[in-house]
C-alpha cells in the first residue's frame, strides 16, 4: 500500500454489470468483507474501515446491487436478500477464495448471517452491527407483507418500462439530501455523517445543476426478504453454533432494530456458541459504527487478533496508518 492511497475504487464484473466497492489497505491481503445496510452504501464504513486496516490487512467495502455505484439489477427483477447472499459467492470465484470474513451493519450482517448459515465452513469470522437476522413475521401477516410486496414491486418494474430512460427523480439541495437521509433513517446517525452515504447515493441533476437527486435503486424500497421465523431462525442458529463459527453481535443501546427475537437468538448463541460474543454500545444509535468509530474499533480489533490474525512480518506502514487514521476522525 503506498502512502498517497486510502482506498482503491473497485469494480467486479457480474452477469447484469458491475458490483463497486472501496478496497481499504493492502490488496495482496485477503480483506475483511463490509456489507452495508439496506439503501445505504459502501461509505457507511468511511470511518470505521481505516481503523480496522492494520489489524484485518485490508478491508473491502461493497456496494450491493441497486446501491451506491453498483449496477441496479435489469427490469423485472425481484429485489431480494438471497441475491445479496449470492454476491458473496461470486466474490470468491472471483477472487478465488475459499473463506470470507465479514462484517456487516444492519441488512448487511442480516446477509453475512445468511451467508454463514447456508455456508458454515466458508466462514472464518462474522461480525454484526445492530443486527442478528431481520425481523420476522408471523405466518399470517407474512402472507399480506408477500402479497404488499408483490405489488409494488411489479408496479416499479412496469414504471421502469414504461418511463423514458432519460426520465430524471426528483431533485433537491445537498442540504436537503442531508435531512431526508437524517429523517428517513430515523434519525439513526448524526446529522454531519450522513455525508458519507449521501456521496455514493446522489447523482447531479441534469436538469438543475445546484440539485441531487437519490440514484439507488427505487425497487429497493419493496426488498423481498427472508423470512426465518423462530423455527428456522434457530436452525440456523444451531448451524453457526455446531461449526463453533467466532462471531460477534455488536448492539446499539439507543436502537431498536434488534428485537426481542433477535435477542432470544443472542441467548442461544451465548449458550451453545463458545466463540460468540455480544457487546452493547450504552448510548449508541442504529448506526453508531459511523458515529463512534473508535469505540466499535475497540471491540472489533481484539476479536479479529483472536480469530483472523494477519500473516508474521505483515504490518500497515506507519506513515500510511497515520493517514488512515486521520482520514477516520474527519
Amino acid at each position: 500500500m503506498t502512502e498517497a492511497v486510502i482506498f482503491t475504487e473497485i469494480q467486479i464484473p457480474v452477469p447484469w454489470g458491475h458490483i463497486s466497492g472501496l478496497w481499504y489497505g493492502d490488496q495482496s491481503i485477503q480483506p475483511l468483507i463490509a456489507l452495508h445496510g439496506w439503501l445505504d452504501n459502501s461509505g457507511t464504513f468511511a470511518k470505521l474501515a481505516p481503523l480496522l486496516v492494520e489489524t484485518a490487512g485490508s478491508v473491502l467495502c461493497i456496494d450491493l446491487p441497486g446501491h451506491g455505484h453498483s449496477s441496479h439489477l435489469p427490469a423485472g427483477i425481484l429485489y431480494h436478500n438471497y441475491e445479496f447472499v449470492r454476491v458473496l459467492l461470486r466474490l470468491m470465484k472471483a477472487y478465488n477464495w475459499s473463506k470470507l470474513s465479514l462484517l456487516g451493519h444492519s441488512m448487511g450482517g442480516a446477509v453475512a448471517f445468511y451467508f454463514a448459515t447456508f455456508y458454515p465452513t466458508k466462514v472464518d469470522v462474522l461480525i454484526s452491527i445492530d443486527v442478528v437476522l431481520r425481523r420476522y413475521f408471523q405466518p399470517d401477516v407474512a402472507v399480506d407483507v408477500v402479497r404488499h410486496v408483490m405489488v409494488k414491486a411489479l408496479h416499479d418494474n412496469q414504471r421502469l418500462v414504461d418511463g423514458s430512460p432519460f426520465e430524471e427523480p426528483p431533485s433537491y439541495t445537498f442540504a436537503e439530501c442531508e435531512r431526508l437521509l437524517y429523517e428517513g433513517s430515523g434519525r439513526s446517525m448524526y446529522p454531519e455523517n450522513c455525508k458519507y452515504i449521501l456521496a455514493r447515493n446522489l447523482s447531479r441533476s441534469r436538469k438543475y445543476p445546484d440539485k441531487f437527486y437519490f440514484s439507488r435503486d427505487t425497487r429497493l424500497k419493496y426488498l423481498m426478504d427472508v423470512n426465518a421465523e423462530e423455527a428456522l431462525s434457530k436452525a440456523m442458529v444451531m448451524r453457526i453454533s455446531a461449526a463453533k463459527l467466532p462471531y460477534m453481535v455488536l448492539r446499539g443501546g439507543a436502537s431498536t432494530n434488534i428485537a426481542p427475537d433477535s435477542l432470544k437468538l443472542i441467548d442461544l448463541l451465548s449458550a451453545q456458541n463458545p466463540n460468540f460474543e455480544t457487546h452493547l454500545i450504552a448510548d449508541g444509535l442504529h448506526h453508531f459504527h459511523l458515529d463512534q468509530p473508535e469505540v466499535v474499533a475497540n471491540l472489533i480489533i481484539p476479536f479479529l487478533k483472536r480469530y483472523r490474525p494477519l500473516p508474521s512480518g505483515y504490518a500497515v506502514q506507519s506513515d500510511a496508518r497515520r493517514e488512515l487514521l486521520s482520514m477516520a476522525k474527519l
